[in-house]
């Protein structure tokens, strides 16, 4: 039943529909995610292709149905894609549904828990829906990662037998053999001087070792947080949906789509281009959970962050674990004297959403973030909006340009993108195409940045509205 394949440069095809089969065109040897372990509670067998390279297990938290691997062209990356399949019982829809998380955020901030899981939620109403998790998110991995014999071969890629290696990597791995050179030539010299038993002679060697293992790691480090908001844009969303769009083949060749914080914010960009460069964005419907070009009109306290951009740039730091920090913050905010009470406020309303799905959310949701990333994310509160990373394209100059229907909603408590911020951009957006709502009411209940996608009430008020916007733009 299950059938890993090699399909238009794509890395891990699972569930091979009847009649269909991958490309004949190139074999290839893929890294595979232990299926066994992750569907063991859904009662799946995994087949074993002799084509195949097992590696180090990845963490068992995948919850969706099937597990892709995507490559992205000229890139060591492999973004992650969790797949929901539709239930036979629901309603057949005409177009898949592709799901884009916030910043430093993974794919289990839809999938929260099988009661108040927005990804099993659309798939329940027919969708074929997918997750993707961008470079450096969850379970995408970089090619260190999959490991030297476990290389995977792009459909873009103009050698037809080989991995094309970023230049990034090939800089590193250049380096990193001079390195390796010269500390054995420094090594060579001390054997031929230094007794090799002296206590001085073995200090010196391990704390050689030492150092060249925490120069590897900072390597690592940089190279695989060397990325800002135009690569997921220019290259990570576009190879995702190519990939959809060959094993769900709708019939107009379109998506639905949904983006969450920085997910919209995607979303909003891609129509800017797409509308500038008059070409077809390749979307049936978009739909923005808290998302803006342009924070200038509000009070987001993300504005608070602003100072610290500079500085780290300065410090030369490749990434913000975020992950980390709000994992260590966590007991100030929810116990206690509740110090930091006020962060959790960020996340969700007060009684929004439940304790443990609160506390997965945060020990399970966050990652690191790149400061290239962050760099560019901050330009929101400067004049003209968010731009691109040349500094002379903004995309709210032509988001009023789009032809695709976009559903825009806000949360009434939201911290870090408010309603004013939401609808700055939503005002920008031809009339006849956009539609927005607030959810929240004055006496309560209230919404907080992550109620939109996975609170306790969510399923009840925010689901349906998207289900019945979805609906109106399935038709092909």
């Amino acid at each position: 039943m299950f059938v890993l394949g090699y399909q238009n440069g794509a890395v891990l095809h699972i569930n091979n529909p009847a009649g269909s089969n991958p490309s004949p065109r190139v074999r290839v040897r893929v890294p595979v995610v232990p299926l066994r372990a992750l569907y063991a509670h859904r009662g799946v067998t995994e087949k074993k292709p002799s084509n195949v390279v097992r590696n180090k297990p990845k963490r068992k938290i995948c919850t969706a149905d099937e597990l892709h691997y995507v490559a992205v062209p000229n890139s060591d990356w492999r973004l992650a894609l969790w797949r929901y399949l539709p239930s036979p019982a629901a309603p057949q829809r005409n177009h898949p549904l592709l799901l884009l998380s916030g910043i430093g955020t993974n794919a289990i901030g839809y999938d929260l828990s099988p009661e108040y899981s927005f990804a099993r939620y659309m798939s329940g109403q027919g969708f074929d829906t997918w997750i993707l998790e961008v470079r450096g998110a969850g379970l995408s991995a970089h090619r260190v990662e999959f490991g030297e014999d476990s290389m995977i071969t792009s459909a873009n890629a103009k050698s037809t037998g080989g991995t094309t290696l970023s230049r990034e990597s090939q800089s590193k791995s250049q380096l990193m053999e001079t390195v390796m050179q010269s500390s054995q030539r420094l090594s060579g010299l001390l054997n031929e001087g230094e007794d090799p038993d002296a206590p001085q002679f073995f200090d010196l060697q391990e704390r050689l070792s030492t150092s060249l293992e925490d120069f590897q790691k900072q390597l690592d480090l940089i190279v695989k947080n060397d990325w800002d908001f135009d690569h997921y844009l220019e290259e990570d969303v576009p190879a995702v949906m190519e990939y959809i769009r060959t094993l769900s083949k709708p019939k107009d060749g379109k998506l639905l789509a949904v983006g969450h914080s920085m997910g919209g914010i995607l979303l909003y960009a891609m129509l800017s281009h797409c509308g500038f460069e008059g070409k077809d964005s390749g979307f049936a419907s978009v739909t923005t959970l808290a998302s803006s070009l342009d924070y200038r009109p509000s009070n987001s306290l993300l504005r608070l962050l602003l100072p610290l951009s500079d500085p780290i740039q300065a410090l030369n730091v490749p990434v913000i674990p975020l992950g980390t920090f709000l994992a260590a913050i966590h007991p100030f905010a929810s116990s206690p004297p509740y110090v930091l009470s006020w962060l959790k406020f960020l996340i969700s309303a007060p009684d929004m959403m439940h304790p443990e799905l609160f506390e997965k959310l945060i020990f399970s949701n966050f990652g690191n973030i790149p400061t290239k990333l962050i760099s560019q994310l901050t330009t929101v509160f400067q004049e003209g909006g968010l731009c691109d990373r040349s500094g002379t394209f903004f995309y709210k100059d032509h988001i009023g340009k789009t032809n695709v229907p976009v559903l825009a909603l806000a949360a009434d408590q939201d911290l870090i993108c408010p309603t004013e911020a939401v609808y700055e951009t939503v005002k920008l957006i031809p009339e006849h195409l956009v539609s927005f709502k607030v959810f929240g009411e004055p006496r309560g209940p209230h919404y907080a940045h992550y109620d939109l996608v996975g609170s306790r009430l969510a399923a009840y008020q925010v689901y349906p509205c998207i289900i019945e916007f979805l609906t109106r733009h399935d038709m092909t």
